[in-house]
């Protein structure tokens, strides 16, 4: 069996709309269970894809804050 989390994931959500994809997100990020990370990482992984340099280089530096703490 090929099977690949990232087809999965994304014909999963196929159609979602904002408000769905943030409760998604939300509802990972409360319950932290480690098994929902590769479906943020897809989730990551499509928007980055899709950003410009400038959103880009503006999330790295969030995260360089964000893990400076």
């Amino acid at each position: 069996m090929n099977f690949q989390i990232r087809d999965a994931i994304t014909a999963n959500v196929h159609g979602q709309s904002a408000a769905e994809f943030k409760d998604i997100v939300e509802d990972a990020i409360s319950r932290g269970e480690e098994h929902l990370l590769p479906g943020l990482g897809v989730f990551f992984e499509k928007w980055w894809k899709q950003s410009s340099t400038s959103e880009q280089d503006a999330f790295v530096q969030k995260l360089e804050k964000a893990f400076a703490n």
